[in-house]
């Protein structure tokens, strides 16, 4: 192989590299959005339906503060497992 067959054939295979990246963005751009659009809709709950899925009003404050491609419905679900597990080991103890 040349020098010129190499340099031919990397350009050729970095075009759809750049389109994947592209596509790859764009598609992570969106899912935050839909994302944000679903922590937003947790807002609009009552503080009795967001009990009902083991969160607070105060969880909520806590997720909103995690930068934009980062998923905040991600942290709502640590922060609702983590609760989960401190019940549940209270509840060993005291049984």
């Amino acid at each position: 192989m040349t020098t010129f067959d190499f340099a031919t054939e990397t350009s050729r295979t970095s075009r759809p590299a750049v389109a994947t990246r592209v596509a790859n963005t764009v598609s992570n751009i969106y899912r935050a959005w839909k994302n944000r659009r679903a922590f937003y809709r947790l807002g609009e709950m009552s503080d009795a339906e967001l009990a009902d899925i083991g969160l607070t009003r105060a969880d909520l404050h806590v997720a909103i503060d995690v930068p934009f491609g980062r998923d905040p419905t991600a942290m709502l679900r640590e922060i609702a497992s983590d609760r989960i597990e401190t019940i549940e080991d209270f509840a060993r103890k005291v049984a």
